[in-house]
């Protein structure tokens, strides 16, 4: 009789899900985000310079957030309309330029198999790779390509630079000779293996969250800089930061790459235990309105997509936090009646009580003689992004206790 109960109590664990018989061992692990970007359809004008990627090897450099020993890369093949195949794909601990620590290199697979082929519209997730990933280090992610979409799908405001290497050479670590350019294509999400203690802030922005106006290969966006910080405090350094902003990205309607509201569900709802979510965007369609007579309607219409996005985070079990939206007069978004347009939406964003608190960028970068004008040290030269001093700033700025 114990006999058959023993056999009975391993068949149930055999057959338990990988979630709930991962539960059951000394630790349970569950993945966590510590780097993502934005996909958007490629525009002409950012493609790859010559030799290109079909056939040749192109060497990407990320800054993650939280560390992990165990890693998993997500790739996209999103918005082309043609296949892109990935013969090989190695890992490897960022130095400087197109360097990287040889000693750290590794080769990711594909359901065990050395590369994969994207079909239009598809992803890919790599399989797990056992690698010491340390917080906030670069990564060097090295992609040998077969063919590749003429129309590609990536991000191209990296504010970091990559390298092209003529020839299949995913596995070299010396890229001497190679060909830069201040792009990602293909790349997607990091994902580590981490305790249930460990989670996410997501960023949903335009191009002040992208980082336009930050320094190229300096990581110094805000949300780099708050990730920073969350990993230099205790109490917060196991949680990873996100950064999910488009340049020139709107809420609503128009601008570049898909609206916020149709890409929420992709770009935030599906990453791994994301606990928390920052809004900050909304001045691209405040800058957008042509006409005194179409604010209103604009302002109604940015206030219930924000009602919308809150309404989807809070049912996944996320905080929202808003963040007001900054000053830009003296910009080329200057009008009085966009300058109105964002003082009702900011003082709904304040006063409503949809968020579950407010970040208040505005109140932080304006003059305080003139609330409508950046500060004067604080911007890019064009009264709208900020500069590297204004991204510290508000790195700098935002409530770490907003994340215990």
């Amino acid at each position: 009789m114990k006999a058959v109960c023993a056999i009975g109590i391993f068949l149930a664990l055999f057959f338990l899900p990988d979630s709930l018989g991962a539960k059951l061992g000394s630790v349970s692990k569950i993945w966590t985000g510590t780097w993502a970007t934005a996909p958007q359809l490629v525009e002409p004008n950012n493609m790859p310079p010559a030799p290109g990627l079909a056939g040749n090897t192109f060497r990407q450099i990320v800054r993650v957030s939280i560390g992990g020993e165990v890693v998993r890369l997500r790739f996209t093949n999103l918005f082309s309309k043609d296949s892109t195949v990935i013969k090989s794909v190695t890992i490897a601990e960022a130095k400087d330029g197109s360097h990287v620590d040889a000693k750290t290199l590794k080769e990711l697979k594909f359901n065990k198999r050395h590369g994969v082929a994207m079909k239009p519209g598809e992803d890919a997730l790599s399989d797990p790779l056992t690698f010491k990933l340390k917080p906030g280090s670069r990564l060097a992610i090295t992609i040998a390509f077969g063919k590749v979409s003429q129309t590609l799908t990536g991000h191209p405001a990296s504010r970091t630079t990559s390298y092209i290497l003529p020839g299949e050479k995913a596995a070299s670590a010396d890229f001497s000779g190679a060909f830069p350019t201040d792009h990602w294509y293909v790349i997607n999400r990091i994902e580590v293996q981490t305790t249930p203690k460990a989670a996410a802030v997501a960023v949903l922005g335009n191009s002040i969250t992208d980082g336009r106006g930050s320094g190229t290969n300096k990581q110094n966006r805000w949300p780099d800089v708050l990730s920073q910080r969350l990993l230099d405090n205790k109490a917060t350094s196991n949680i990873g930061v996100l950064n999910l902003g488009i340049g020139g990205n709107c809420v609503v309607r128009g601008g570049l790459g898909p609206t916020a509201l149709n890409r929420f569900d992709r770009d935030i709802l599906s990453q791994n235990n994301v606990k928390w979510l920052i809004i900050s965007i909304g001045v691209n369609d405040i800058g957008g309105i042509r006409t005194a007579e179409d604010a209103p309607k604009l302002v109604e219409d940015l206030i219930n997509a924000y009602n919308q996005l809150i309404d989807k985070a809070h049912a996944k079990g996320m905080k929202v936090y808003g963040a007001t939206i900054m000053p830009f007069a003296k910009s080329f978004y200057d009008k009085d009646f966009r300058l109105q347009a964002r003082e009702k939406v900011n003082e709904w964003i304040r006063t409503s009580g949809r968020y579950d608190a407010v970040i208040d960028f505005d109140l932080l970068m304006h003059q305080p003689d003139d609330p409508k004008t950046i500060l004067p040290d604080m911007h890019d030269n064009d009264f709208l992004h900020p500069n590297q001093a204004g991204y510290k700033k508000m790195g700098e700025a935002v409530d770490l206790n907003l994340f215990r």
